[in-house]
């Protein structure tokens, strides 16, 4: 019993011991704290405009001067009055020579001297819009040392700026204060005072335009002012050639009724500057569509074209004026070039009944040369309401060229006034017989017709004649 303990003993002794693992650390179940999200910044006030921001920075300021905060206050008075002032006058129909205000008080611009006004009691501060506070001189300094404003003037001395030196004063009238040292506020007061800047942009707003226009918008300085582009067209650039121009009235009223084609209507324009060479203006009825258009609606307008509708054509002959019309229309700028020179439809005789109801001579007009300008090969109807206009052209160089594309080829033009048609036999009456007005107004369509047969059939070349 006791060796076999002993045995075992010992064979545990010679056994190798199991190394013990360390106690695991124990596990935290803490859940881990969320990032925390940064403050939105705060959005940053807007800025005051300036003359409140000048007068609230110079109300908080604990040593503010009150003349400055009276200047600051009087300063933006002067500017409200000075704006309901300029809103209730037409700023643009002052004399620019004119050296009085609204008011007739007089008014000095930038660089005038300063009048030699005695200088006003600032006892008794006035706020009156044609009182402005004095403005010290530019040829002479404050002093840096001596007496303070309230003790400044008390007996005679040399005037201010008289090159006594630093030590001589300035001296002023009894109870009179000084002025200022010159700041921002009297340069913002001087330009404020004068009406120099508003009569300045009421002539550029109307610059290059005529002061007596029409009733329908022409504008005579304009016209001189295209008068010489017009010429280039006429004598070089198409170099139009016009015969029959003696059968056109010297005066009276005269209704011209031509064809109309080219994608581009200058035809109406031509017209004018063939006329305009015997003494007389011409004013033409153009499509509406041309209105609409950037540009081209207004210098259109401007040089005398008027919007289509027999009651513009009625007020016009009523001034005794020469009207010229074209009855095709926008069907007649529309021809695609297979059917150019051909005569669309004239309405309904319109022209016709204008004629009979005010007594005026009829003169057919052929235009021979504008159809080859802008050969039109189709036309896009379904863009036209996108776009404002009746269609889309498509020629040999539009849209292929962009806008250089609707520049018109350099052809030949030949301008055909023919005999005049004297519809006063019939009386004004002979408006409301459909039948006549049908007839009549075939008979102008075959004249016209037959006169661009006979000038396309007799010239050789489209860009020579």
């Amino acid at each position: 019993m006791t060796t076999r303990t002993k045995k075992t003993t010992a064979a545990a002794a010679a056994k190798p011991k199991r190394a013990t693992r360390a106690p695991a650390p124990p596990v935290s179940k803490e859940v881990p704290a969320k990032p925390q999200r940064k403050p939105k910044p705060k959005p940053k006030p807007k800025p005051e405009p300036k003359p409140e921001r000048a007068r609230r920075a110079a109300a908080a300021a604990p040593d503010a001067d009150p003349s400055v905060v009276a200047q600051i206050r009087e300063l933006e008075a002067q500017l409200d009055r000075l704006i309901d002032e300029a809103s209730r006058h037409d700023v643009s129909s002052l004399d620019p020579e004119d050296a009085e205000t609204w008011h007739g008080e007089p008014t000095f611009e930038p660089g005038d001297p300063v009048p030699s006004d005695p200088v006003p009691d600032v006892s008794e501060p006035s706020f009156d819009a044609e009182v402005t506070l004095p403005i010290a001189s530019t040829t002479g300094t404050w002093p840096e040392s001596g007496p303070g404003p309230a003790s400044v003037g008390a007996g005679p001395g040399a005037g201010f700026g008289d090159g006594a030196g630093p030590a001589a004063s300035p001296s002023y009238g009894a109870g009179a204060v000084p002025p200022a040292p010159e700041s921002v506020f009297d340069t913002a007061r001087e330009l404020l005072s004068s009406d120099f800047y508003l009569r300045k942009w009421g002539r550029l707003a109307m610059r290059g335009r005529s002061e007596e226009v029409d009733d329908f918008g022409f504008d005579p300085i304009y016209d001189a002012k295209l008068k010489p582009v017009l010429d280039f067209l006429y004598d070089k650039y198409f170099r139009v050639e016009t015969t029959g121009i003696a059968s056109v009235p010297k005066t009276g009223r005269c209704l011209l009724v031509a064809n109309h084609s080219g994608t581009l209507p200058l035809d109406g324009v031509m017209i004018k500057a063939a006329v305009k060479r015997e003494g007389r203006d011409v004013r033409w009825l153009t499509e509406d569509f041309i209105y609409h258009m950037p540009y081209l609606g207004s210098a259109m307008n401007r040089l005398g074209a008027v919007r289509a509708c027999q009651e513009n054509a009625e007020r016009l002959l009523a001034n005794e004026q020469l009207v010229a019309v074209f009855p095709e229309g926008v069907k007649g700028i529309g021809k695609l070039f297979a059917q150019r020179y051909r005569l669309q439809r004239f309405g309904r005789g319109g022209f016709i009944k204008l004629c009979l109801r005010t007594g005026t001579p009829i003169v057919p007009v052929a235009v021979t040369g504008a159809e080859e300008t802008n050969p039109l090969l189709f036309k896009i109807e379904h863009l036209s309401k996108a776009l404002g206009v009746p269609y889309v052209p498509v020629t040999p160089t539009f849209p292929l060229l962009g806008p250089l594309g609707l520049l018109p080829a350099p052809t030949k033009w030949t301008i055909q006034f023919g005999e005049p048609l004297d519809l006063s036999s019939h009386g004004p009456s002979a408006a409301d017989d459909e039948i006549l007005v049908g007839k009549l107004a075939e008979r102008v369509r075959a004249t016209i017709q037959g006169m661009l047969d006979r000038n396309v059939g007799s010239r050789k070349s489209v860009f020579f004649g």
